[in-house]
Protein backbone atom coordinates (compact mmCIF):
# COMPACT_ATOMS: atom_id res chain seq x y z
CA UNK A 1 0.00 0.00 0.00
CA UNK A 2 1.41 3.56 -0.50
CA UNK A 3 0.04 6.88 -0.08
CA UNK A 4 0.96 10.32 -1.95
CA UNK A 5 -1.19 13.46 -0.89
CA UNK A 6 -4.18 12.24 0.81
CA UNK A 7 -4.68 9.64 -2.06
CA UNK A 8 -4.02 5.96 -1.27
CA UNK A 9 -3.61 2.76 -3.73
CA UNK A 10 -5.07 0.21 -1.83
CA UNK A 11 -3.87 -2.90 -4.05
CA UNK A 12 -3.52 -4.14 -7.39
CA UNK A 13 -5.63 -6.13 -9.70
CA UNK A 14 -6.56 -9.36 -8.36
CA UNK A 15 -9.36 -11.57 -9.71
CA UNK A 16 -12.54 -9.40 -9.40
CA UNK A 17 -11.26 -7.78 -6.13
CA UNK A 18 -9.50 -4.72 -8.09
CA UNK A 19 -9.48 -1.62 -5.43
CA UNK A 20 -7.77 1.66 -5.52
CA UNK A 21 -8.41 4.28 -2.71
CA UNK A 22 -9.02 8.06 -3.58
CA UNK A 23 -9.08 11.07 -2.13
CA UNK A 24 -9.55 10.80 1.54
CA UNK A 25 -9.05 14.58 2.64
CA UNK A 26 -6.43 16.76 3.71
CA UNK A 27 -2.93 14.80 5.08
CA UNK A 28 -3.53 14.07 8.66
CA UNK A 29 -7.72 14.41 8.86
CA UNK A 30 -8.15 11.38 9.31
CA UNK A 31 -11.75 9.75 9.57
CA UNK A 32 -12.97 13.43 7.86
CA UNK A 33 -14.40 11.05 5.17
CA UNK A 34 -16.58 8.61 7.43
CA UNK A 35 -15.64 5.75 10.02
CA UNK A 36 -17.12 3.25 7.54
CA UNK A 37 -14.56 3.13 5.55
CA UNK A 38 -11.91 5.55 7.07
CA UNK A 39 -11.89 8.13 4.37
CA UNK A 40 -10.63 5.86 1.38
CA UNK A 41 -12.68 5.14 -1.47
CA UNK A 42 -12.75 1.32 -2.72
CA UNK A 43 -14.62 -0.35 -5.50
CA UNK A 44 -14.41 -3.86 -6.76
CA UNK A 45 -15.66 -5.38 -9.64
CA UNK A 46 -17.15 -8.57 -8.99
CA UNK A 47 -19.95 -7.09 -7.70
CA UNK A 48 -20.47 -5.13 -10.98
CA UNK A 49 -19.90 -8.58 -13.07
CA UNK A 50 -22.14 -10.54 -10.86
CA UNK A 51 -24.67 -7.71 -11.45
CA UNK A 52 -24.53 -7.73 -15.45
CA UNK A 53 -24.35 -11.17 -14.82
CA UNK A 54 -27.55 -11.03 -13.17
CA UNK A 55 -29.15 -8.56 -15.24
CA UNK A 56 -28.12 -10.88 -18.39
CA UNK A 57 -29.64 -14.00 -16.58
CA UNK A 58 -33.01 -11.93 -16.43
CA UNK A 59 -33.27 -11.45 -19.97
CA UNK A 60 -32.70 -15.33 -20.55
CA UNK A 61 -35.83 -15.77 -17.48
CA UNK A 62 -38.30 -13.44 -19.39
CA UNK A 63 -37.71 -14.29 -22.81
CA UNK A 64 -40.69 -17.55 -22.79
CA UNK A 65 -42.87 -15.47 -20.86
CA UNK A 66 -44.86 -14.37 -23.58
CA UNK A 67 -44.99 -18.12 -24.96
CA UNK A 68 -46.17 -19.27 -21.37
CA UNK A 69 -48.96 -16.95 -21.14
CA UNK A 70 -49.71 -18.11 -24.75
CA UNK A 71 -50.03 -21.58 -23.10
CA UNK A 72 -52.09 -20.41 -20.45
CA UNK A 73 -54.26 -18.65 -22.34
CA UNK A 74 -55.23 -20.88 -25.12
CA UNK A 75 -58.99 -22.16 -24.57
CA UNK A 76 -60.13 -18.79 -22.55
CA UNK A 77 -61.67 -17.72 -25.57
CA UNK A 78 -63.39 -20.81 -26.36
CA UNK A 79 -64.33 -21.34 -22.37
CA UNK A 80 -65.49 -17.68 -22.01
CA UNK A 81 -68.05 -17.34 -24.93
CA UNK A 82 -69.28 -13.89 -24.61
CA UNK A 83 -67.79 -12.59 -21.07
CA UNK A 84 -67.55 -8.96 -20.50
CA UNK A 85 -64.24 -9.60 -18.84
CA UNK A 86 -62.75 -10.91 -21.76
CA UNK A 87 -62.16 -8.12 -23.30
CA UNK A 88 -60.76 -6.64 -20.01
CA UNK A 89 -57.75 -10.24 -19.51
CA UNK A 90 -56.93 -9.19 -22.63
CA UNK A 91 -55.94 -5.61 -21.89
CA UNK A 92 -54.50 -6.63 -18.91
CA UNK A 93 -52.04 -9.70 -20.56
CA UNK A 94 -51.05 -6.99 -23.38
CA UNK A 95 -49.97 -4.80 -20.60
CA UNK A 96 -48.17 -7.76 -18.60
CA UNK A 97 -46.84 -8.21 -21.73
CA UNK A 98 -45.41 -5.08 -22.26
CA UNK A 99 -43.76 -4.96 -19.44
CA UNK A 100 -41.91 -7.81 -19.38
CA UNK A 101 -40.83 -7.00 -22.59
CA UNK A 102 -39.51 -3.72 -20.84
CA UNK A 103 -37.96 -5.04 -18.51
CA UNK A 104 -36.07 -7.84 -20.66
CA UNK A 105 -35.03 -4.72 -22.76
CA UNK A 106 -33.94 -2.93 -19.62
CA UNK A 107 -31.45 -5.54 -18.32
CA UNK A 108 -30.28 -6.29 -21.41
CA UNK A 109 -29.33 -2.76 -21.54
CA UNK A 110 -27.83 -2.64 -17.67
CA UNK A 111 -25.79 -6.07 -18.41
CA UNK A 112 -23.43 -4.05 -21.24
CA UNK A 113 -23.72 -0.94 -18.82
CA UNK A 114 -22.37 -2.39 -15.80
CA UNK A 115 -19.62 -4.22 -17.77
CA UNK A 116 -18.64 -0.47 -19.10
CA UNK A 117 -18.23 0.59 -15.60
CA UNK A 118 -15.65 -2.48 -14.90
CA UNK A 119 -13.84 -1.34 -17.85
CA UNK A 120 -13.90 2.67 -17.18
CA UNK A 121 -12.63 1.36 -13.25
CA UNK A 122 -9.82 -0.65 -14.57
CA UNK A 123 -8.70 2.47 -17.00
CA UNK A 124 -8.99 4.90 -14.29
CA UNK A 125 -6.85 2.55 -11.43
CA UNK A 126 -4.09 2.12 -14.14
CA UNK A 127 -3.89 5.79 -14.63
CA UNK A 128 -3.81 6.49 -11.13
CA UNK A 129 -1.31 3.77 -11.04
CA UNK A 130 1.03 5.21 -13.70
CA UNK A 131 0.62 8.37 -12.43
CA UNK A 132 2.20 7.49 -8.72
CA UNK A 133 4.90 4.64 -10.44
CA UNK A 134 6.81 8.23 -11.35
CA UNK A 135 6.36 9.71 -7.40
CA UNK A 136 9.60 8.91 -5.30
CA UNK A 137 8.78 8.37 -1.82
CA UNK A 138 11.45 8.55 1.28
CA UNK A 139 12.88 5.48 1.62
CA UNK A 140 13.01 4.73 5.43
CA UNK A 141 16.23 6.19 7.18
CA UNK A 142 16.57 7.77 3.84
CA UNK A 143 16.53 10.94 2.04
CA UNK A 144 14.72 11.51 -1.67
Amino acid sequence: MSGVGGVTVVGQPDGDRERVGAWAGPAGAAGSAGAAGGGDLRHSRGPWLRAAGGADQLVTLLGPVKGELDVAHQGVTAGAGALSALAELGAVRASWERRFEDARKECGSLGGKMRAVVRGQTQANEAVKSGFDGVKTPSVGGAW
